[in-house]
């Protein structure tokens, strides 16, 4: 009884449950963090911030993300892990505190074509059983309306029993109605060949009348066709029969002999179909990828006009619209439909439906429509689609991680994201982010600056407290965290104009503008206001236009700084040309590998549902290289060590002496130009953070031939330090006589600008109109544009 009495009048604040206030991290080593611990609160918002590669994600999403996850998934039963992927305790020596981790990363979404934004985000799940309950007239059930499920029809003999052991055989048919569109299959557009692009028809196949690559008459290709007897070889495409052209395109498989050998045949069309088409093709090398895009045409089917949906799919409406009507609609004005629906029989469903929709226009995605595609989706966009789920969750005393939630956010929008981030912590939940903006780390409750530096030269926390004490601190975020860009005194002359008449590609409303050539132009504007319609629709596809674009780098473990660059490629003819042997020895990829590890430096051993160990190879000690090609020296040193220098120590190295080598050298500046010059030329593409593979894919494609370069928000993942740099390199390609065109909100980027194009007024169909174009210091002057204030705002005009 005493201790009944004196359970009850403890108080609840004292309660030995409302101690487990923190997050503790002992002896974190993921990556390239030096050993570090930190408390982090817990049901506050903190922000982590430092240079791009000095730790952030190893500690956020390698560290502390990692392990809850890898936690929950050990609850589970040995079967369950067994579908599930396995995850190996992260390099930590303790964590407590952890609670269930739900990451909101900037992964672009899976590109299937089949993939939606509404199916994405169960919006279309819910409007195809509004669609099976109130549609008339009634076709079917949910799967009805869904472009994923085909229509099936059977028919044959069922056995029915009749009592006392007697049966009868009957003839029975079996229906199930879909919503898929029968002629493209729920893609929306239908692929055709372009066979201007496979053959040149003035030529014969033995003057190498084919254009396909890898098609050459002096291979395989050539002795197949010739002793294939289909065709004659020396007549021109153009002087084919039909049946000639039909068994050049389109034969079936056919067996044949060609020098004494059974080979099969087949026409070209199927055979690219196979090779080509049965792949992603933005896994294809390069120049085939080229060769796909040119070569086939997608075009809207003609049958769904591009819905996706079947006839009946399409014929069931409500309120005299279909599926596919309220699916094209900007989700703002789909919402504002679905609440003049009144139906109790469907009311926990409309409201669900609503709340869904809202959510959309609550977070700054009430531009799209539930009809685009995912793949097409930003990664601001992405990370956003993916947070809608979360917005309206009952779930409380959870940890949310989020990767640069304000990526491709202008001002305008970055403020509403703020609240969202202030209305989960409010929940009672923990926030975690990783961001560079001032505007966001200025809501933390609390701020960890991981440094001082990049790569191996950060990895450790420079500071930890509030915003005030950042302020005051001497790290690079803290004398940066002020930072404002004054708009330039003088800016650069046109050389010449770039003309874009009646753009109408997605919401552009017939947009004539000129935009200026030989000086730094910035196109910005609210997310959703036409800026990447402009110059995707318009632009990127003229002559001598080169675009560089937020998409992923897609790299293995096996894949480096060396090889994507392709700086690997004069580093192994120089070692070669040094030593008289073949270039392929000095490839962790070929000849030259370690054969115990293949050339990938560490030994896998699989454990089944545990986690897979990863040991370094003994036979090489992680060098990936066979003993023998080590031996070979170029300037003193081997191919294993050349791979271990830094960007900065390479250049030197191949400036000079025996190692000189100008084609290596000429990637090297630019690595080191795009603020690089700290990583290793052979550290796997895999461990580089955000905004490092975003600036490796800069500094590579700045090679590539062209007079225009379009840059897609190139300041993605760069710390406040690092945009300065950007915007010298920037500066310096307008000055060697390139046109440089970005997309960009980053305020500093515009205030640098020589000529600012502002789109808007909104997103969606409220945008897709020029509302601004002229100089930087006329935008801040007008103030008559969401732009204009929040620049004016930025340089304190």
């Amino acid at each position: 009884m005493t201790i009944a009495a004196n359970t009850d009048t403890q108080s609840p604040a004292s309660h030995v449950a409302d101690t487990h206030d923190l997050i503790r991290v002992q002896g974190a080593r993921e990556n390239n963090l030096k050993d570090i611990s930190i408390e982090i609160p817990k049901r506050r918002l903190t922000v982590f911030t430092g240079v791009s590669g000095s730790g952030k994600s190893s500690l956020v999403f390698g560290t502390i993300a990692a392990e809850s996850q890898r936690m929950i998934n050990e609850t589970y039963s040995a079967f369950v892990q067994g579908f599930m992927p396995s995850l190996a305790r992260p390099d930590v020596d303790m964590l407590e505190g952890l609670t269930t981790a739900i990451i909101v990363d900037q992964e672009r979404m899976g590109s299937n074509p089949r993939s939606t934004v509404g199916t994405a985000t169960d919006a279309n799940a819910m409007l195809r059983i509004l669609f099976s309950r109130l549609g008339q007239p009634h076709i079917g059930s949910p799967n009805a309306y869904s472009f994923n499920v085909p229509t099936v029809k059977a028919s044959g003999a069922i056995t029915v029993e009749r009592g006392e052991g007697k049966t009868k055989t009957e003839k029975a048919t079996f229906n199930r109605l879909g919503g898929m569109c029968s002629r493209c299959e729920g893609m929306g557009s239908v692929n055709d060949f372009d066979l201007t692009a496979l053959y040149d028809d003035t030529k014969s196949l033995a003057e190498g009348a084919l254009t396909i690559p890898g098609y050459t008459m002096d291979g395989w290709y050539g002795r197949i066709f010739s002793g294939s007897g289909f065709f004659n070889m020396d007549k021109p495409i153009a002087k084919f029969t039909k049946k000639e052209l039909h068994d050049l395109l389109y034969r079936e498989p056919t067996k044949i002999k060609v020098e004494g050998i059974n080979l099969t045949y087949e026409g070209v069309i199927p055979k690219i179909q196979k090779s080509m088409l049965s792949k992603d093709v933005d896994s294809l090398q390069p120049h085939i990828r080229a060769f796909v895009e040119r070569a086939i045409t997608f075009t809207t089917c003609p049958e769904c006009e591009g819905t996706r949906l079947s006839p009946e799919a399409r014929s069931s409406k409500i309120d005299g619209k279909s599926i596919a009507d309220v699916c094209t609609m900007q989700i703002s004005d789909l919402a504002a439909w679905i609440r003049t629906l009144e139906e109790p029989s469907v009311a926990p469903l409309l409201k669900g439906l609503q709340h869904l929709l809202d959510s959309f226009a609550e977070i700054g995605l009430g531009y799209l429509s539930l009809d685009r595609p995912a793949g097409t989706l930003s990664g601001g966009e992405a990370q956003r689609t993916k947070m809608i789920r979360h917005l309206g969750s009952s779930l409380t005393d959870v940890t949310y991680v989020f990767d640069e939630p304000t990526i491709g956010l202008h001002p305008h929008d970055i403020e509403r994201m703020n609240q969202l981030l202030l209305q989960l912590r409010d929940k009672g939940n923990t926030v975690l982010v990783v961001e560079h903006k001032p505007e966001t780390i200025a809501i933390a409750d609390h701020v960890v600056d991981l440094g001082p530096g990049a790569g191996t030269g950060g990895g450790t926390v420079c500071f930890e407290g509030d915003l005030e004490s950042l302020r005051g601190s001497d790290t690079i975020t803290g004398r940066h965290l002020d930072d404002r860009a004054s708009i330039k005194e003088s800016v650069r002359s046109a050389s010449g104009q770039l003309e874009v008449r009646g753009a109408s590609t997605n919401n552009l409303k017939d947009v004539d503008v000129d935009i200026p050539l030989g000086v730094l132009c910035v196109l910005t504007g609210v997310a959703g206001s036409g800026k990447s319609s402009l110059i995707h629709g318009s632009v990127a596809s003229r002559d001598g236009v080169v675009v560089i674009d937020q998409g992923a780098i897609r790299g293995s473990r096996r894949s480096n700084p060396a090889t994507y660059t392709g700086l690997l490629e004069p580093i192994r003819k120089a070692f070669a040309k040094s030593n008289g042997v073949k270039p392929a020895l000095f490839s962790s990829n070929s000849e030259g590998a370690c054969p115990t590890c293949n050339g990938a430096g560490v030994i896998y051993t699989d454990l089944g549902v545990m986690a897979t160990v990863e040991s370094t190879c003994e036979e090489c000690d992680g060098k990936r290289f066979q003993a023998s090609v080590l031996e070979y020296r170029l300037g003193g040193r081997n191919i294993a060590e050349v791979l271990a220098m830094s960007v900065n120590d390479a250049v030197v190295f191949f400036d000079e002496g025996e190692a000189r080598t100008p084609a290596a050298h000429k990637i090297l500046d630019r690595l080191a130009d795009v603020g690089l010059g700290y990583l290793t030329l052979g550290q796997p593409l895999t461990t580089l953070s955000g905004g490092e593979r975003q600036r490796l894919k800069l500094a590579t494609q700045m090679s590539d031939k062209g007079d225009t370069y379009i840059l897609d928000e190139p300041t993605t993942g760069l710390h406040l330090a690092d945009v300065q740099n950007l915007l010298g390199m920037l500066d310096r390609l307008v000055e060697s006589g390139k046109s440089v065109i970005v997309i960009e909100h980053h305020q500093a980027v515009m205030a640098h600008a020589d000529w600012i194009i502002d789109l808007g007024p909104g997103a969606g169909h409220d945008g897709g109109k020029i509302v601004f174009s002229g100089t930087p210091a006329d935008l801040v002057a007008d103030r008559s544009t969401l732009t204009g204030k929040h620049l004016s705002a930025y340089v304190g005009a």
